[in-house]
């Protein structure tokens, strides 16, 4: 029988997904970097933090250390997962 999925569980779903996504991204270019070939460019890093990839994203970067050195990555990465914190946080008490 088809059971149909919370939106809950569709949400971490998308969560695991993108911060997978992003973890992948940066670790690929990385090995472009290490390369010398075409990147992925910085935009594409950010914009998949943004979706939701802030975690996977932040792990990639200290685990290969990429873009440790780039302000824009090191401050902007972890404003997001903030701002997508409080928004969670808002959206749970908004809820309840």
């Amino acid at each position: 029988m088809f059971t149909l999925l919370s939106p809950l569980t569709i949400f971490v779903i998308y969560l695991l997904i993108v911060n997978l996504l992003a973890f992948i991204m940066y670790w690929r270019d990385k090995n472009l970097a290490i390369q010398g070939k075409w990147r992925i460019p910085e935009n594409a890093l950010m914009l998949v933090a943004a979706f939701g990839g802030s975690i996977g994203a932040l792990i990639s970067m200290y685990t290969f250390r990429h873009k440790t050195k780039h302000a824009k990555f090191v401050l902007g990465v972890p404003i997001i997962l903030a701002m997508q914190l409080m928004c969670l946080l808002a959206f749970i008490v908004y809820v309840s």
